[in-house]
């Protein structure tokens, strides 16, 4: 990126700009508690305001959003820089919001369900545009509090790992957002797990298993290749040991494929383990996976034998799907990637 964008203003830069520590905390007020516009932040003088929308512009360049028949829903489609796309989901609630955020534009995990792993890996996303996505959200959902941050977007977090954890600290700091309430979802980048659970952040993380045997769990989840579900439990229980934060388990629910009783012994046996909630998802349609999701009859019989096994479970309510705004919809139907070459998990992944 050429324009470096307002987000990657740190205190320090931004009182040099400003030319005092008062007006770097307006601004950052204004930005963090306020969501205002720089427009909006009265409190600067118009020269600075104006300085600051020519210098330090806004890194997402908005080309639509879309409001679900409920208007709890709304998914904004943004442009970055190189051309990319990303999409970031707001869930409205009576008093509260979640707003579900990309890490990458793309992704090249290319789990065989998920609209986004189908279309390809673009690039990283910055740390600067991860943390715009809560600035813009955050702004659409007053007067309602944005309550939760959820890392289930566009992309493999911990892929993007140095700019991900950048962004949840200063999304710790200056938004106000416990830790508790930002989930991380990781489809099992072992590396990942075990460098974040030293990180002294005490997060949520999701870990997307969707199969509990390895020869399963590599037909519609590449990954599994390279980290098995021995490593990536054994890194969770690493995680808890560390951070004292139990993990919980998605689990897509796939007719005929894990919604079997052998399925849900295999499942149990791993969430006994961990003590994990498991997080039951109805299987959202993608053009590219032609397979069905299980009846909503068998999602809940499914639920009841994880309860009778004394696993804790819930089944995710499913909202924005008829805007593609929910689990594994995310750019089914931009123009970005679909048709374009895969690109190895490697590649996305940086050395950690």
């Amino acid at each position: 990126m050429d324009v470096p964008s307002l987000f990657d203003l740190d205190h320090a830069v931004a009182e040099e700009v400003l030319g005092a520590r008062y007006r770097a905390d307006q601004l950052f007020e204004g930005l963090f508690q306020k969501a205002l516009p720089v427009s909006a932040i009265t409190n600067l003088p118009l020269r600075l305001r104006a300085q600051l929308d020519t210098d330090y512009p806004l890194g997402l360049n908005e080309l639509s959003v879309t409001l679900s028949d409920d208007m709890t829903t709304r998914k904004w489609l943004y442009e970055i820089d190189g051309g990319h796309r990303i999409e970031t989901v707001l869930m409205e609630y009576p008093r509260r919001a979640t707003v579900c955020i990309s890490t990458q534009a793309g992704c090249a995990m290319a789990c065989s369900f998920c609209a986004t792993g189908q279309g390809g890996f673009g690039r990283q996303l910055t740390t600067a545009e991860i943390i715009e996505q809560v600035y813009r959200a955050k702004q659409a959902a007053l007067p309602r509090r944005l309550s939760n941050i959820v890392l289930m977007g566009m992309g493999e977090p911990l892929a993007n790992y140095r700019a991900v954890v950048a962004a949840i600290r200063i999304i710790v700091e200056r938004f106000g957002i416990s830790p508790r309430r930002i989930t991380i979802s990781t489809v099992g980048v072992v590396p990942g797990i075990e460098r974040l659970a030293k990180e002294g952040l005490a997060l949520t993380l999701a870990v997307s298993l969707h199969a509990a045997n390895d020869h399963d769990r590599s037909e519609i989840i590449p990954l599994n290749r390279r980290y098995t579900i021995e490593q990536i439990v054994a890194s969770c229980e690493r995680w808890t040991a560390a951070t004292s934060r139990l993990v919980s388990l998605e689990w897509a629910m796939i007719d005929s494929f894990n919604d079997t009783p052998d399925a849900l012994d295999e499942l149990s046996a791993i969430a006994r383990r961990l003590r994990a909630h498991v997080n039951l998802i109805p299987l959202n349609p993608t053009p590219g996976y032609l397979v069905r999701g299980s009846t909503r009859e068998r999602v809940l019989a499914f639920q009841r034998g994880l309860q009778a096994n004394e696993v804790r479970c819930t089944v995710r309510s499913t909202r924005g799907q008829t805007i593609d705004a929910a689990c594994g919809q995310l750019a089914m139907r931009t123009e970005q990637a679909v048709g374009q070459a895969r690109r190895s998990s490697s590649l996305a992944i940086r050395r950690l």
